[in-house]
């Protein structure tokens, strides 16, 4: 006579296995969710790289260092569209 207790065969075994594989994977996404919240996650703006100067901004500073005259300031201004 044949009971219906646990046999501890090899696929019990292998159903052992499996339920912690899904165990430790159910961890593991709960970590990695936790740290994705902690870091700002998908809802958090992304970092903006540094402006870059405008072509008047640089004019300006090639101006004021003295690398251009007042007459090639006005120049390259009207010829920038300013």
């Amino acid at each position: 006579m044949m009971g219906y207790g646990w046999d501890g065969g090899a696929l019990g075994w292998i159903w052992m296995f499996g339920g912690l594989l899904v165990i430790v994977a159910f961890v593991v996404l709960i970590v990695w969710a936790v740290g994705a919240v902690s870091r700002g996650g998908p809802g958090r703006e992304p970092e903006r790289p540094p402006e870059r100067p405008t072509a008047l901004d640089i004019l300006r500073e090639r101006y004021a260092r003295g690398e251009i005259t007042e007459q090639e300031f006005e120049q390259a201004k009207k010829i920038l569209g300013y």
